[in-house]
C-alpha cells in the first residue's frame, strides 16, 4: 500500500490505514458477536441491561468498545482524507482516495447496522416492560374482576326471579279474571230463574226494575274487579322491572 515518490505523506497513510484496517476487522466481529448474543434464546438481559452508548445485545461494554473503534476509524479517515489530498502524483492521489473511501463506507455501513440493533434492542426492552406492566396490572385487577362477575350473575339470578314471579302474578290474574266470569255466568242464570220466578207468580214491574238496577250494580261491581286486577298486575309489573 506504500507508494514511490509521494514524500513522506506516503508512509502516514500507509500506516494509518493498515490500523484503520485493523480496528475495522475488530468492529467487525463486535457486531457479530453482539448479534449473536441478541438473538441468542437463552439471553435474558433484554428486560434488565441498559443500552450504554446506544448499544444493545446483552453485553453493554462490547456495544460501547466498538463504537469507541469506530469513532477512531473515522478519525483515521479524516486524517488520512488530509493526507491523500497532499499527494502530488494523481495516479496514487485516486488510488488513496478510493481507499479512504471505501473504508468510510464500510465503517457507515457497521454503524447503521448497529444502530439498528440499538433500535430493535430498545423496542424488545419497551415492549418487555409494557408486558409486564400488563401482567402486573392484570393480576391487581383480577380480584376486582371476579366481583364484577359475581355482581352480573346475581343480576341475572335476580332478573330470573322477577320474571319467574310475574309469570305467576299473571296466572294468578287470569285466574280472577276467571272467577269472575264463571261468577257472572252465575249470575245470568240466577237472574234468568228469578225472572221466570217472577213471571209464574206476577210479581210488579216496580219489582222486575228493582231487580234489573241490582244486576246493573253487580256488573259494575265484576267489570270493576276486573279493571282493579289489570291495574295491580300493570304496577307489579312496572315495580319488578
Amino acid at each position: 500500500m506504500d507508494f514511490a515518490g509521494g514524500g513522506g505523506g506516503g508512509a502516514s497513510l500507509s500506516d494509518m490505514h493498515q490500523k484503520a484496517r485493523r480496528l475495522l476487522l475488530s468492529v467487525r466481529d463486535g457486531v457479530a458477536r453482539i448479534e449473536r448474543l441478541a438473538s441468542a434464546p437463552t439471553s435474558s438481559s433484554y428486560s434488565s441491561a441498559p443500552l450504554v452508548g446506544g448499544g444493545g445485545g446483552g453485553d453493554p461494554a462490547a456495544a460501547e468498545e466498538v463504537r469507541r473503534d469506530m469513532a477512531q476509524i473515522q478519525g483515521l479517515c479524516a486524517q488520512m482524507d488530509r493526507l491523500w489530498r497532499s499527494i502530488p502524483a494523481k495516479g496514487q492521489r485516486d488510488i488513496w482516495k478510493r481507499k479512504v473511501e471505501q473504508l468510510s463506507e464500510e465503517v457507515d455501513s457497521l454503524k447503521d447496522t448497529l444502530d439498528k440493533h440499538s433500535f430493535r434492542q430498545r423496542k424488545r426492552i419497551l415492549e418487555a416492560k409494557e408486558r409486564a406492566e400488563l401482567f402486573e396490572r392484570a393480576n391487581g385487577e383480577s380480584s376486582h374482576i371476579l366481583q364484577i362477575f359475581d355482581d352480573e350473575a346475581q343480576a341475572r339470578q335476580s332478573a330470573r326471579n322477577s320474571s319467574r314471579t310475574l309469570d305467576e302474578a299473571f296466572a294468578t290474574g287470569v285466574a280472577i279474571l276467571e272467577k269472575y266470569s264463571d261468577q257472572r255466568e252465575r249470575l245470568k242464570r240466577v237472574q234468568r230463574k228469578a225472572l221466570d220466578v217472577l213471571n209464574i207468580v206476577g210479581l210488579s214491574n216496580s219489582v222486575l226494575k228493582l231487580i234489573e238496577r241490582r244486576h246493573r250494580v253487580d256488573k259494575k261491581i265484576a267489570y270493576g274487579g276486573m279493571i282493579i286486577t289489570v291495574v295491580l298486575m300493570v304496577a307489579f309489573w312496572r315495580l319488578t322491572h
